[in-house]
């Protein structure tokens, strides 16, 4: 039989692993490209227009590189871009985005105690803040403000912290950190496709047809990349913070995202300025221990859970209703309850567990109905959940979580299944 959820997940784990492996490509040549630039050394007799150059050893072989400011004298017969990683990690990121935040959306993405919001005016405002954002950044770098770095960075940081609070005011807590993390990265991306190489394509232009380069070109293209250069490992934390419900549920993710964004900067700048020889900053270590500190403390702030009230519990949404109306229900909410709620509940009361682990909610009839599908695969089809079967799930009680979840799903639509 075709099971639409689980051909879905291993859909969802393929792309994550294809965006996990182009991450590591555009991270590494992207703090490569910048290792070297700031360690380049001028020495004498260097080509005309040779701005340094840096011997390097690798895999049993030596490296002889030199950078030009502008462009050398003669154009190479053969030219690498370094653009692929980046566009392949953006494409395969709103994939992953789509999977899993547009399509489960009830579930990951809209929280109806923040905003009443239909899951297409979700899915809506997720696209189109990336895009609005990107808009707004690339306006500030193309004003004056391109001209006080500075200033310009820290207008940028106000942007992210602005954004942050606005999608905590409206989606769950693991979509806010995750839309910041995309919302940042395709400013990123949209560094790349739009300003950088289509620069490095007019100089390589001026120098086909025997022009000279405008130095320009390479200065903008410098100050994007200098963006990205402290963007990223903020953009790694963020996209790996669904994981833990310490960075996310907290009830002040937006300020442990703006202090991560700092974070990022001072460990950052320690190792550009260690690979520049011009200082050696440790004090920037103090301060990234300090900001870490002060995000763990923010951290044991209530997390955003409803205080647990079975007589108060909210109606179930449509979608849920198809679940819980399905036959096998009944016995599902006998079962699930008593052998996962110890763990997945408002106060969790194993030892240990101190809160609701993905801060998945597993009490109430709507906490399952609206979980079908990981229960269907945690539960039912493997036996991941509970951990260790610490609980004493039986192999029939996982055969009802199965059949319930198949009767609910075997008359429906595919999306009901893909959720």
């Amino acid at each position: 039989m075709l099971d639409i959820a689980i051909i879905w997940d291993w859909l969802a784990f393929a792309v994550r692993w294809l965006h996990v492996i182009t991450a590591i490509a555009w991270i590494g040549s992207s703090f490569y490209f910048v290792a070297l630039d700031l360690g380049l050394k001028k020495v004498p007799h260097l080509p005309v227009g040779a701005h340094g150059e840096e011997w390097q050893v690798h895999g049993g072989g030596f490296y002889h590189i030199q950078k030009y400011l502008v462009a050398p004298e003669n154009m190479p017969e053969h030219l690498v871009w370094f653009k692929w990683e980046s566009y392949a990690t953006w494409l395969s990121g709103a994939g992953l985005l789509m999977i899993v935040y547009w399509v489960s959306g009830e579930l990951y993405l809209i929280d109806p105690s923040k905003a009443d919001l239909a899951l297409w005016q979700g899915i809506l405002i997720s696209a189109g803040s990336l895009s609005i954002g990107w808009l707004v950044y690339d306006y500030l770098c193309k004003s004056k403000l391109g001209d006080s770095p500075t200033l310009l960075m820290v207008l940028l940081f106000a942007l992210l912290v602005a954004m942050g609070y606005g999608y905590n005011e409206i989606f769950t807590g693991r979509a806010t950190m995750l839309h910041l993390g995309a919302f940042t990265a395709t400013i990123m991306s949209a560094n790349v496709f739009f300003i950088i190489i289509p620069n490095q394509k007019i100089v390589v232009a001026d120098l086909k047809a025997g022009r000279t380069p405008d130095a320009k070109y390479g200065k903008i293209a410098k100050l994007r990349s200098t963006h990205n250069n402290y963007l990223t490992l903020p953009v790694v934390f963020l996209m790996l913070s669904n994981h833990y419900p310490l960075a996310f549920a907290s009830e002040y993710n937006w300020l442990i995202a703006a202090l991560v964004f700092l974070m990022g900067v001072s460990i950052r700048h320690y190792f550009n300025s260690n690979h520049a020889g011009t200082s050696n900053p440790t004090w920037t270590w103090l301060v990234t221990a300090i900001l870490f500190v002060a995000i763990i403390q923010l951290s044991m702030a209530p997390l955003q859970q409803d205080s647990f009230d079975a007589s108060d519990a909210r109606p179930l949404t449509q979608t849920e209703q198809v679940f819980a109306s399905a036959e096998g229900f009944d016995d599902v909410m006998a079962i699930v309850p008593g052998r996962c709620a110890m763990c997945h509940s408002r106060e969790p009361f194993y030892e240990g567990i101190h809160w609701a682990p993905k801060n998945l909610l597993l009490e109430t009839e709507a906490d399952v109905a609206r979980a079908a599908k990981q229960i269907y695969l945690q539960a039912g089809v493997t036996d991941a959940m509970p951990p260790a079967n610490v609980s004493f799930m039986e192999e029939d009680e996982r055969r009802q979580i199965i059949a319930w979840y198949r009767n609910a799903t075997k008359d429906q639509p595919f999306w009901l299944s893909a959720r």
